[in-house]
């Protein structure tokens, strides 16, 4: 995602600078999310990390309603991007579940870490090279989508003070299966792809309010069911691309 184009020889309003400033809040708040992890307050880490998704999923569309997109912004994005949804995330997981694992959870996590980097680096050259990466649609899972779904374990136990922890194995395995999801090329929605008549554009802001309100009071809930809807509409998404093709082989 592009952000502003600055150069030593033109100067730019603050306003101009709001979309590397809202990348570097998301940076801020993935490592501030470390930070909480070492010292076990595992909420606020995942809380911090889902905040830097926000972040991320509006600092580059702030930047094309601006039109101070460039390449800086654009570096700046992917590697805030690896940082929090590459290090920060399988981080948390790895000091809430995987410690006692000793290698086998650690090499969960540099699995995780690789394949999202790979990710984002592929991400990066195909934005440039195929319409100017305005494309509608994924090839696998986006960088904030698989931080959000590698740390669906800790939504579960946050649900009850009494939860018991998930089997260290599922939660390393889980990891793993997201990293591999990423670098697959599975195709995937992207939100860009919905389009919102003008009449209805006031429901969904108000739809809007009210996740976000929801995140702020139930926030475990919250993320599962979000997360159990992401995966609900990928696999609707295959389902219906699988149709296509079958009606279109049929049709020849």
């Amino acid at each position: 995602m592009g952000k502003a184009r600055l150069s030593s020889d033109q100067e730019f309003g603050i306003i101009q600078l709001l979309p590397n400033l809202i990348t570097i809040g998301a940076l801020t708040a993935g490592l501030t999310a470390i930070r909480f992890a070492t010292q076990e307050r595992y909420d606020l880490a995942v809380l911090l990390i889902v905040l830097a998704a926000v972040l991320d999923g509006i600092d580059g569309r702030i930047a094309r309603l601006l039109k101070c997109e460039g390449m800086l912004g654009a570096e700046l994005d992917s590697l805030s991007d690896f940082v929090n949804f590459g290090v920060a995330a399988p981080l948390v997981v790895y000091l809430w579940a995987l410690e006692d694992m000793r290698s086998a959870g650690w090499l969960a996590v540099l699995v995780y870490a690789v394949c999202c980097v790979l990710r984002l680096a592929r991400f990066n050259v195909t934005s440039r090279t195929r319409n100017n990466g305005k494309s509608r649609d994924f090839a696998g899972i986006p960088a904030p989508a698989g931080a959000l779904l590698a740390m669906w374990p800790l939504y579960v136990s946050f649900l009850s003070a009494n939860a018991s922890v998930l089997p260290a194995g599922l939660v390393a395995g889980n990891l793993v299966a997201i990293g591999l999801l990423m670098i697959s090329r599975i195709p995937t929605p992207s939100l860009t792809r919905i389009r919102v008549a003008g009449r209805n554009v006031k429901f969904v802001i108000v739809g809007v309010a009210f996740l976000g309100a929801a995140v702020l009071t139930y926030p475990w809930m919250t993320l599962i069911a979000i997360c159990l809807a992401y995966v609900g509409w990928v696999v609707a998404d295959l389902v219906r691309r699988r149709g296509n093709e079958c009606d279109h082989v049929t049709n020849k």
